[in-house]
Order: C-alpha cells, then sequence, then structure tokens
C-alpha cells in the first residue's frame, strides 16, 4: 500500500512541477505585427526621438535614465611670471573644491521659483562631471596651468575685446573633443588698476569648451578701487557660473527672453537678486541656472529633457561622455513591472527584464551593453513600434530571451520599421508580402 501511496502523490503533484518548469530560448524570427495592440503608435509626433520632452527621468523610474558622465578637464591660464592667477596649489585646490559642489548641486535640484506658486515637477539631473586626465602625459590629473602673457586673461568689451576668440583652445586644449575643457582665464592685470574697471565673474560657451573669467580675482579678500568691499566668492559661487556655461555647451539658452523652447521657463525681468524698495524684483527674481541671478540652484523639467535628448544624440557632445553603457554591469539590470512606453533614446547599462505583466514599447534606439540581452518572461510584451535594439559600441549583445512557463510566453511584437541589430543571437524579421496581406 505504501507504493500506491507514493504513486498518487507523484501523480498529485505531477502537474504542479510541470507548470513551475520554465523554458528558455533566444527569439530567431519575429513576424511583423500589421496592427499594433494597445498602446497604438505615437500620434502626438512624426518623430518622437526628436522631441525633447520624451528625454525626461521619469520620477518613478529614474534609473530608466542612467546617469551620464560628462569628461572635464581645466586649464588656469596665469601670466609668463606666474601672477595674475592661481598658484598651482591654490588653483589645485579650488577647481576640485568648485568640481566637487558642482557635482552635489547635481544631485539635489530644487523647484523653479518662476512662474510663481507653480507646482512644476523637479526632476533629477542624471548626469555629472568627471575630471580626466590626460593618459599620454605623466603624473597628469586634469588640472593644467599656462604661462601666457598675450593668452591669459579675457576682455568682454572695447578695442581689446577677447572673449569670442579661440585662440586659447587651439593653443592650449588637450584632448579635443574627447574632453569639455574649461579655460579658467585671468584679469588683465592693466585694467585691475583703473578706479572704472568692474572685473565680474563672466563666462562664454563654445561648442565642446567654455572660458570662465576672474574666480581669482572674486575669491580675493582686497576691496574695489572705490572702496567697496568685496565679499569673498567660494566654491559655491564659481559652480554657478560652471554650470550656465555648460549648459549653453549642453544646449541650454538664457530663460529670460522665453524664446528657449521650453514652456516651464517663462519670460522675465532678469532680476539679479531681490530689493528693498518694492519693486518686480522682490518677487519676480529666478533662480534658474541659465539665468543670470544670485539664486542659482534649478533647473526645470524641459531644460533637463533638453540636455538629455541632446546627449543621447548630438555626436559632438557624446564624444565627451565616458562610454558607461559599453561595459554590462549586471547590478545597473532594469526591471520593468508595468505598462510603459520608450519614446526617447536610451544608453543602457545592464540587462532589460520584462517581469510577467509587464509591456514596454520602444519607438528609438535602445542599446544594450555588450553581453547583455532582452529577457520577456511569461506574460510580458515587448513592442518595437520602430524602434532600434543595438549595441552603440561596436561589440555584440546576446539577443532577446523568451520565457515559457506552460501555455504562456513572452511576447515579442515587431512594426515594419523596426529593428534588431548587433546580435550574437540573430532575429530574423519577417515581413508579410502582399498575398498573405
Amino acid at each position: 500500500m505504501r507504493w500506491l501511496l507514493f504513486l498518487l502523490l507523484f501523480i498529485a503533484i505531477l502537474p504542479f512541477s510541470c507548470h513551475r518548469k520554465i523554458q528558455r530560448s533566444f527569439a530567431t524570427q519575429v513576424q511583423v505585427s500589421e496592427a499594433l495592440p494597445t498602446p497604438v503608435s505615437y500620434e502626438n509626433s512624426k518623430s518622437p526621438c526628436k522631441d525633447r520632452l520624451n528625454y525626461a527621468p521619469d520620477l518613478d523610474h529614474p534609473e530608466h535614465t542612467p546617469t551620464k558622465v560628462i569628461r572635464v578637464n581645466f586649464h588656469i591660464m596665469c601670466k609668463n611670471d606666474s601672477t595674475g592667477n592661481f598658484n598651482q596649489a591654490d588653483g589645485r585646490g579650488f577647481i576640485q573644491a568648485v568640481l566637487k559642489e558642482a557635482n552635489k548641486k547635481l544631485l539635489h535640484n530644487k523647484p523653479m521659483h518662476l512662474p510663481l506658486h507653480n507646482n512644476n515637477p523637479v526632476l533629477p539631473m542624471r548626469y555629472k562631471y568627471q575630471l580626466t586626465s590626460d593618459p599620454e602625459r605623466e603624473e597628469d590629473d586634469g588640472i593644467y596651468f599656462h604661462y601666457d602673457d598675450e593668452l591669459y586673461f579675457m576682455i568682454a568689451g572695447g578695442r581689446d575685446q577677447n572673449n569670442y576668440t579661440r585662440t586659447v583652445f587651439k593653443k592650449y586644449g588637450i584632448q579635443k573633443g574627447r574632453v569639455l575643457n574649461v579655460f579658467v582665464m585671468g584679469q588683465h592685470t592693466d585694467s585691475l588698476k583703473s578706479a572704472t574697471y568692474r572685473p565680474y565673474e563672466r563666462g562664454i560657451a563654445f561648442g565642446n569648451w567654455v572660458k570662465v573669467a576672474a574666480w581669482h580675482h572674486m575669491t580675493r579678500k582686497d576691496k574695489w578701487k572705490d572702496h567697496r568691499p568685496v565679499t569673498r566668492t567660494s566654491a559655491l559661487n564659481a559652480m554657478r557660473l560652471l554650470h550656465h556655461e555648460i549648459g549653453h555647451t549642453l544646449g541650454l539658452p538664457h530663460t529670460w527672453r522665453g524664446n528657449d523652447g521650453c514652456d516651464d521657463t517663462p519670460n522675465h525681468d532678469n532680476c539679479w537678486n531681490k530689493t528693498k524698495n518694492n519693486s518686480r524684483c522682490d518677487s519676480l527674481w529666478s533662480n534658474n541656472f541659465m539665468d543670470y541671478n544670485a539664486h542659482c540652484s534649478a533647473w526645470s523639467a524641459c531644460q533637463i529633457a533638453t540636455i538629455h535628448r541632446n546627449l543621447h544624440n548630438r555626436d559632438r557632445l557624446r564624444a565627451l561622455l565616458v562610454t558607461s553603457w559599453c561595459s554590462l554591469k549586471e547590478e545597473k539590470t532594469i526591471y520593468i513591472n508595468d505598462t510603459l512606453d520608450w519614446n526617447g533614446a536610451k544608453d543602457l547599462e545592464g540587462h532589460l527584464v520584462l517581469q510577467t505583466g509587464a509591456q514596454l514599447t520602444l519607438r528609438c534606439r535602445v542599446s544594450i551593453p555588450p553581453a547583455g540581452k532582452v529577457v520577456i518572461h511569461p506574460g510580458a510584451r515587448l513592442i518595437l513600434d520602430g524602434g532600434t535594439l543595438h549595441n552603440d559600441c561596436g561589440k555584440k549583445w546576446e539577443g532577446i530571451e523568451i520565457l515559457k512557463q506552460g501555455k504562456r510566453e513572452g511576447e515579442l511584437i515587431l512594426t515594419a520599421n523596426a529593428t534588431i541589430e548587433d546580435v550574437t543571437n540573430e532575429v530574423e524579421i519577417i515581413k508579410s508580402t502582399p498575398e498573405e496581406s
């Protein structure tokens, strides 16, 4: 009788054990779908991949926008006699402090003050700076000192104006096009002798490098020639100018003119600070980094989306990035648990896993890291509505793994203009012939 009990027990649990078994296989063929299930093809724009708002980090899923790392170096311009700017010890310490504060600020975006009483979302920045040395130089730390009586200063007006000239970058730029070069310019010593000269901090941005001026002078404890005391400028103030100028490089114009393409950065008077005489500036001051103001602490959602659109699509800017998506990081695997649309490009650093019941629609390119894969669990659905799965590093990724459990399996759906590239386990896309349709 004991053997009969074991037999009955085995028969009873057999269906459950079979049901739990998951079969795994890489997709090898997929038929193009003529009619997509909901959500339907993107209708709000003919080119969703160019729509800046589609690149805004998701507050519910910030990890879906992997943090971009921008390589930077700094050049401190001095006179031939080593005056006119920071000495090497102070300069290195100051630059490191500025960079530390800059990256700290990128982790803590603030609400926009304008429009007044707005409830616009405060999005994470999802990018940072990395001081980058030149591997071809010994004992290089990415901070350089140049001694040149003709190029150590920046003048913004008059017959000797040179703020728009590119000579200093042409002569002293290092790892051009690969690293964002920041030139820390001095004030002309002859100008500082004038009682009417005001050595304000100023900067200017170019395509992949920037100039900033007066950091050294504004950190000194001396006084203006008219005896008005100078408040010591900290690394925080220098950080504000750095963010402003790099913001221009990343594609952000000034916001006060109201023509920057963003609805959440209204036209305004560009007040520097509050006043004590009940003027408009008492309430209508801005705290946006792309304005001239004393309160720099915020970027709008549209501005952040604009930056990420440009970092994903402009070759000039992508060349400045650490290619963190070119190696597989298991801990950066993204898990999809609900219904989502990705209408902008992405560079993933880990696997992409669609859990049971999830649905993800891709309408732009998504780069999968080398040796990475897309996993579709039973009951999950991946839709490539014109999207492209590829590897942006010239290497191979594993492919699309479909999981099956009993009668349920993962589902892969493609439209006619969708593509799957650079895969080890290739997927054949079968398009319907006129007779079949």
